[in-house]
């Protein structure tokens, strides 16, 4: 556990959360959740509940070792459930909870002005290449 001593408090001794401040553990979630695979991940499971090699499927290109570490620190942060059934051969399936689906939505935004915006950064990128090559 995070030593909370050092954390910056309010005059009701609760914590500060600002991400910008280095022992926040804010930034540590904001990492969880803005990794490449967190993003994917979280975009991929608000579509609903997936088996373990389903959802590597869905994330195209993540390895097995980066998806089970990102979902084990997506469920730690309360973001991802992941519910395993005693079945043979034993059954995992992961899903968001109400916090890694608001988590969701907010990410959605990003996604969509990204996406609409692809052609601005496309055209920044080959203008910036160009003006490398020339240097």
């Amino acid at each position: 556990m995070e030593d909370q001593a050092a954390l910056a408090r309010d005059d009701h001794g609760q914590i500060i959360f600002d991400v910008l401040a280095q022992a926040c553990p804010s930034r540590e979630t904001m990492e969880h959740i803005t990794s490449r695979w967190g993003i994917l991940a979280l975009i991929a499971l608000s579509e609903g509940t997936y088996r373990f090699n389903a959802l590597r499927r869905r994330v195209s290109g993540v390895s097995e070792k980066m998806l089970a570490q990102t979902l084990q620190a997506l469920e730690r942060d309360g973001m991802v459930h992941r519910e395993a059934q005693v079945t043979i051969p034993p059954k995992v399936e992961y899903s968001l909870t109400p916090l890694g689906r608001e988590a969701a939505r907010h990410l959605y935004g990003l996604i969509e002005w990204l996406e609409g915006e692809m052609p601005s950064v496309m055209d920044a990128r080959a203008a910036h290449d160009r003006s490398r090559a020339g240097a």
